[in-house]
């Protein structure tokens, strides 16, 4: 049985993860410079690569309402057109499958399971594995990536708990998504992050909540809420196009990098392990 909680064990030491979403990669529009630009930032320092959906567009398949012939690449018209996308992906994406820890699904792919019935992210996840002996899990539409900071040769250990979820519904012009993140928090318990995409938004927000411990000591904890963007460049100047006659704005483009600090600190007497969190726009 697939699982949706992935837990990547790691030396009690500072690490840095590149968070990105809506890749939308075999569309024309995707700005493969930028995105291979970020992944070999991320391959040179030995980053963690997450990616939270819609890594594929594949909107050009046979019964699809929403093709385009302009939204595919030559190398993609093809009879076997979904199978041209997940090869080509596996071989452009090679060079960093030992940094892609974990892939998950967006409404993108989830609609060629429900058109085509396949997997695509399974399939690209197999080939990466198979061809690079690699480990890369696949994710579900959300769920939860667990980092387990150890201490070597000690029983002190620490997590930091991001809450992954694609996303659903609008970005809406005003307020640009961030209205789900309080939907998300009456909902979601024990997450130090909560980490959507789908609107194609890139922020950060902080939720600082009240707890009760079991000692009855009132603390309080702050959460970390976080949107990232896309690759896909779909404004065109402004020109036209689906994006421009809804009315839509300049979307930003990227990901984000997650940086993780283990601290070990006294309070009171006693040891405490904490992770210290902070995002920023990769650029």
């Amino acid at each position: 049985m697939k699982t949706n909680v992935h837990v990547l064990r790691n030396e009690f030491a500072p690490k840095k993860v590149l968070l990105i979403s809506d890749i939308h990669w075999d569309n024309p529009k995707c700005d493969r410079e930028l995105l291979k630009r970020h992944l070999d930032q991320a391959k040179e320092i030995g980053a963690d690569i997450l990616l939270n959906g819609d890594t594929f567009c594949l909107m050009q398949g046979a019964y699809d309402p929403r093709k385009n012939k302009s939204d595919i690449l030559p190398e993609h018209n093809k009879s076997n057109y979904l199978d041209a996308v997940v090869n080509d992906a596996v071989k452009w994406f090679s060079p960093y499958a030992h940094l892609i820890k974990v892939v998950g699904y967006g409404n993108h792919e989830t609609n060629i399971l429900k058109r085509q019935e396949t997997d695509v992210i399974e399939r690209f996840v197999y080939g990466l594995n198979s061809t690079n002996d690699t480990n890369v899990e696949v994710g579900g539409y959300g769920g939860w990536i667990v980092y387990n900071f150890y201490r070597e040769n000690s029983s002190g250990k620490v997590n930091f708990n991001i809450k992954y979820f694609h996303g659903s519904g609008g970005g809406g012009p005003v307020t640009k998504g961030t209205i789900q993140f309080n939907r998300m928090s009456t909902m979601v318990e024990g997450a130090n992050l909560i980490w959507m995409g789908h609107v194609h938004e890139d922020h950060e927000l902080t939720y600082t909540v009240e707890r009760l411990t079991q000692s009855n000591k009132v603390k309080l904890k702050d959460i970390l809420m976080v949107r990232t963007a896309t690759y896909k460049e779909e404004y065109n100047k402004g020109r036209g196009g689906w994006h421009v006659e809804r009315g839509a704005s300049p979307k930003p483009l990227g990901g984000r990098w997650l940086e993780l600090h283990p601290e070990r600190i006294r309070k009171d007497g006693k040891e405490e392990l904490k992770v210290n969190a902070f995002t920023y726009k990769i650029i």
